[in-house]
């Protein structure tokens, strides 16, 4: 028995705050040398849009960064405050992603299983039992989520759909990966760890799998674990937020690792038997580190650049968002596709695919 991701649907907040960040990040780092090369990766980085439940404001020496002052200087949230704005928002983007699903009222009383993925806040009862109740779901749907595991989550979202569809051919899952990175900003003057939030914005995707065979199919799955490179993304929660670090060594690690493990990850297939890439778009480099780890043409990336241009990293959401990309532009029936996400561990989260 098959399974099918049938369709994806996707929502960002209202505010657009990359070039208030962008803005801001610069008044965080104290010598000059930071601040030209910080310069310097923003406008390499090839993002132009990203999306906040925090609503940017002019920048002021003395004032809070955004109109509702969540980020004042000298006093950011504690972490408690994160969680009370992620409890306050998450609920509503999530619904607003899996409304345009646009599920009939039938296919909602047929959803039997609902898998969340995030890893930027958690609360109890929390986003899987308010989709059940905002989408008027049955009270009985199995209900799982998938914390805590970072920007590769939806990978094992879609392979733990894939386990139960094979399973219970009848079963019609929804997946919901959500996540508000913008509410772990840190006030640092560390470079490193300013250049990791250069790329994070808050988004959410929704899909369904199946057994129609209609989207794509859902092949079959590898992780490929860089061991070495453990200590190279690490998400913590501490008393200010969620601490992220994201070493500049990582694009280089991935390229090595993903090009050792190029027979395991495509099952021994050629790359050129592959027409279509879902790559989790992390970053430009880790773009570039793939592309070059696979000796792809520049066009194969182009739906994950797209991605990382108009929305820039969503952590778990994000590669759902170029997989909708793929499913909106449909190629040949039988078209094969490798999808990846990265995150800590170091790991590598892979799925191969094909147009059904």
């Amino acid at each position: 028995m098959a399974a099918y991701l049938n369709r994806i649907a996707t929502a960002v907040p209202n505010h657009d705050v990359h070039d208030a960040f962008v803005a801001f990040a610069d008044t965080l780092l104290t010598d000059r040398r930071s601040q030209i090369l910080f310069r310097r990766m923003a406008e390499r980085g090839q993002i132009e849009h990203r999306f906040s439940t925090v609503e940017p404001r002019p920048l002021s020496s003395n004032a809070a960064l955004d109109a509702d002052g969540f980020y004042c200087r000298g006093a950011f949230p504690t972490t408690a405050q994160r969680m009370q704005r992620f409890e306050e928002f998450a609920p509503g983007l999530a619904l607003k992603a899996a409304g345009r699903l646009n599920l009939s009222d039938d296919e909602k009383q047929a959803v039997t299983h609902v898998i969340v993925t995030t890893c930027t806040g958690f609360s109890a009862p929390g986003l899987d039992l308010q989709l059940v109740e905002g989408l008027g779901l049955r009270p009985s749907v199995e209900r799982t989520v998938v914390g805590f595991m970072g920007c590769y989550a939806a990978i094992n979202a879609l392979k733990l759909s894939r386990h139960i569809v094979r399973s219970e051919p009848e079963a019609k899952v929804l997946v919901v990966s959500l996540e508000l990175c913008t509410l772990h900003l840190q006030e640092t003057s560390d470079l490193e760890q300013v250049l990791s939030f250069l790329v994070f914005g808050d988004g959410c995707a929704a899909a369904l799998i199946t057994s129609e065979a209609q989207g794509l199919e859902l092949e079959s799955f590898h992780a490929e674990l860089v061991q070495e490179g453990a200590d190279q993304i690490t998400w913590n929660i501490r008393d200010l937020g969620f601490d992220m670090y994201l070493s500049g060594q990582v694009p280089g690690s991935l390229r090595h690792a993903l090009g050792e493990g190029q027979g395991r990850i495509l099952r021994d297939a050629a790359v050129e038997d592959f027409d279509l890439w879902a790559i989790h778009p992390g970053g430009r480099t880790i773009l570039d580190a793939v592309e070059a780890a696979f000796s792809l043409p520049p066009k194969a990336l182009s739906a994950s650049r797209e991605v990382l241009r108009q929305f820039g990293n969503m952590s778990s959401a994000t590669v759902l968002f170029v997989l909708k990309a793929l499913l909106d532009s449909p190629g040949e029936k039988g078209a094969r596709g490798c999808a990846m996400a990265f995150g800590p561990g170091l790991t590598a989260e892979t799925m191969l695919f094909s147009q059904a």
